[in-house]
């Protein structure tokens, strides 16, 4: 099995996973695995891939020898007795002092690491794994900046693999460039990539060319792109984000794999975005007829259905798609019975079947631990799932409300202005009910909520002025909250963006810089990386 053969086997073994034969692919790949860097590398992808969506104990432990394996066989390929780097040997002895070879080893072993930091992060919850994982990515990094080095020295290079080379080169840098300009500086020292920076744009353009490329790593950096911008985007991005061009990218490959599974969810999710739920349905339930070996891929469509269900506000059939999560998904049982639970809240009392106050308290019970920490998602709806149990007269809409926010759902429904009203008048009723029997314990604290999110529906529905006043009344609210401390930094993003979205600079800058004012509030993690995003994109000159 040669080089060329390897790619050429590995290609058709993509192919079959992109056509929902996942046995067949695997029964292709594997039994080359321990002999072929390629092999070993696509193997390793299947198996990590597996144990992240099954989040099963023996998957995550296959998926954790497997990259160990496919480390040992990548290196086995690599330059042997290597003391400097692979581009000062060539700017020392030439290119014929490197084997082609051993430059697809390089880039081979760089991405086995990062699958092994991914199976690590679910795997070891220690500190010294986190740390592992910091090495890991950071080695991984400094390996394709050399490869990259060595290409520009070697630029009239070509031969039948140099394509796999060059695409996987710059799928490496690109979710690099990418993934570090996501995160604060104050985080890549904890991760021990200190001096690695990020630049998005660049991340997005290397990632961009190479999934128009054909090549080995192609449908990756795809899947990269499209993960991006269905989700991170979504949940960290600012509201100007968004690049038309990767629509086409995407159609190109759903055209290619009309069946594949992860390109209908994409689909899916594309046209929920777009506000789209009712054939975003259509599609996830596609999803789940067309394939069954992977059951877990039925779990993503079950979740997205629940909320497109959610932002419908029909609740019956969001309510059946939170139980199916409950009983057969393994990645948040503590996150789906507190959906149940609030769920059950709006369900007319001759439809409830379960004790909503039990679902409420058991949540705690079911939270898992990352690093020994809760996963702060986790934390948060179990100390809500604790109130509404304990507590009477909160306004039954009101945990919903709270986990659209949580969830970003209101940006997922902002194409969408009749249901942003349908909310609003929902949050109206509210506000009118808090304000007829406030609550002496958390009254100022439900009210600030109402408040924060009437401002963004206003800012969705283009209403600024309006926006602003409900975001300014928590703000000034701020040394009367008793528990929700995190209502008004977050409230400081909120109004920072509407201000960004005006064109306002300036006023933009000081309200996200407000929040490093604010500690030890709930999902603080989370509006720090939006926080940083946004003040990076103000700052931009594009942006001006």
């Amino acid at each position: 099995m040669n080089l060329i053969s390897s790619l050429e086997e590995c290609t058709t073994g993509l192919y079959l996973f992109l056509n929902n034969r996942f046995s067949d692919a695997i029964n292709l790949i594997y039994p080359w695995s321990h002999n072929s860097m390629y092999h070993a590398l696509i193997y390793d992808i299947l198996m990590v891939v597996k144990a992240i969506l099954t989040f099963e104990p023996h998957d995550i432990q296959i998926g954790m020898t497997t990259a160990k394996n496919a480390l040992k066989t990548c290196n086995s390929f690599r330059r042997k007795s290597r003391i400097t780097s692979l581009s000062r040997i060539v700017t020392k002895h030439g290119i014929k002092a490197l084997k082609e070879e051993e430059l697809h080893a390089e880039i081979c072993y760089a991405e086995c690491l990062i699958l092994k930091s991914a199976v690590t992060f679910i795997q070891d919850d220690s500190l010294l794994g986190f740390l592992k994982s910091g090495i890991n990515v950071g080695l991984s990094y400094q390996i394709y900046k050399d490869c990259q080095q060595v290409l520009i020295q070697i630029p009239n290079y070509q031969s039948k693999s140099h394509k796999h080379l060059v695409g996987g080169i710059k799928f490496g840098l690109g979710a690099f460039n990418l993934m570090l300009s996501l995160v604060p500086p104050k985080t890549l020292k904890l991760l021990n990539i200190v001096g690695y920076f990020g630049d998005r744009e660049v991340g997005l353009g290397l990632l961009q060319e190479s999934a128009s490329e054909n090549h080995i790593n192609d449908i990756l950096s795809a899947f990269t792109l499209l993960f991006y911008y269905n989700y991170i985007n979504i949940a960290f991005g600012v509201e100007k984000g968004y690049n038309s061009a990767i629509d086409g990218l995407f159609l190109t490959y759903l055209r290619k794999f009309p069946n594949c599974v992860i390109l209908v969810f994409f689909h899916a999710r594309f046209r929920m975005l777009k506000g789209h739920f009712e054939f975003a349905q259509v599609k996830l339930r596609k999803c789940i007829f067309i394939q069954n070996e992977w059951k877990q891929i039925h779990h993503l469509c079950y979740w997205e259905l629940m909320w497109c269900h959610i932002f419908l506000q029909e609740w019956r059939e969001a309510y059946h798609y939170a139980s199916l999560l409950s009983q057969h998904s393994r990645w948040s049982k503590a996150i789906y019975t507190y959906s149940k639970a609030i769920i059950l809240a709006l369900l007319p009392s001759d439809l409830v079947s379960e004790d909503m106050n039990a679902l409420f308290l058991k949540v705690d019970s079911l939270r898992i631990k990352i690093f020994g920490t809760s996963v702060p998602i986790e934390k948060f709806v179990a100390e809500k799932g604790e109130r509404y149990a304990t507590t009477s007269g909160w306004f039954t809409a009101q945990p919903i409300l709270e986990f659209l926010y949580a969830w970003s759902g209101f940006r997922v429904m902002s194409k969408r202005l009749d249901l942003i009203s349908s909310w609003l008048s929902l949050i109206d009723k509210g506000e009118d009910i808090l304000k007829e029997n406030p609550s002496k314990e958390y009254g100022t604290d439900d009210i600030s909520l109402l408040h924060l999110l009437k401002g963004l529906c206003l800012k969705h529905l283009g209403k600024y002025s309006r926006a602003e006043q409900y975001f300014n009344h928590v703000i000034q609210k701020e040394k009367l909250l008793k528990y929700d401390h995190y209502l008004v930094p977050y409230t400081h993003y909120e109004l920072g963006i509407l201000y960004y979205l005006k064109g306002d600079y300036v006023s933009a800058k000081k309200s996200l810089d407000n929040i490093k004012n604010y500690k030890d509030y709930a999902m603080e993690a989370r509006l720090q990386f939006r926080a940083h995003i946004a003040l990076e994109q103000i700052a931009k000159p594009n942006s001006q």
